[in-house]
């Protein structure tokens, strides 16, 4: 349990419990588009599919949330959680490569919502340099990319290039000063100084999916 006033540190967490919070703040943020006041940990885990004591297990590293015979107040846990997991102020997120799967993450919600916004994105290719995204994100060209960074004030970086251009594209962010990256490429990154890498395989998923299918065929 946290002493009184003080903030508890996400490094003391694991990378598991990290996603569980970050998922639990997700569902969260539903319940407060609903209006609802208060939720127990079994109506979150009946509602979401979770675990109710593991819910009860990850908060209380964190501290005292929980009202006994009332449940979780939604609002109240959400901002807490969002100031904890450090989600409670916007990021600028830059995108590497402005092909069809770039351009579609710039213009998605979710790189677009309460603690991300994306920038611009990045390419080498002239016929896409100097134009938009279909929600406007502005295209500039990846040699800017230094400079670009520093103006926007970026924190974060994707990958969204052919697996062959990965490594290198990794290098000039963490180079240009981000200190987070998500790899979409096709290639599994290893570590990358000065930056901390996490690896999004779209195509091994669906392999995976694929040999499940096979599997019970």
């Amino acid at each position: 349990m946290t002493a009184a006033g003080a903030k508890p540190r996400r490094d003391r967490l694991s990378e598991a419990t990290i996603l569980r919070l970050s998922l639990l703040l997700r569902c969260l943020r539903v319940l407060v588009d609903e209006r609802l006041d208060t939720v127990s940990s079994l109506a979150l885990a009946q509602r979401f599919g979770m675990n109710a004591a593991q819910i009860r297990k990850d908060l209380a590293h964190l501290g005292e949330f929980g009202v006994r015979g009332v449940g979780y107040r939604v609002a109240d846990l959400r901002a807490r959680l969002s100031s904890i997991l450090g989600l409670d102020r916007v990021r600028v997120v830059v995108i590497v490569g402005a092909g069809n799967l770039g351009q579609a993450l710039a213009d998605s919600k979710n790189f677009n919502g309460e603690s991300f916004r994306v920038g611009a994105l990045f390419d080498v290719d002239g016929r896409k340099v100097g134009g938009r995204s279909r929600t406007g994100i502005p295209i500039r060209h990846a040699g800017t990319l230094p400079e670009s960074v520093a103006e926007l004030g970026a924190e974060i970086g994707v990958l969204a290039v052919p697996a062959e251009g990965a490594e290198e594209a990794a290098r000039a962010l963490a180079g240009a000063g981000i200190r987070g990256i998500l790899n979409f490429a096709p290639a599994n990154l290893g570590p990358v100084p000065g930056a901390t890498v996490r690896n999004v395989d779209l195509t091994l998923s669906l392999e995976t999916l694929a040999i499940h299918l096979g599997a019970g065929g």
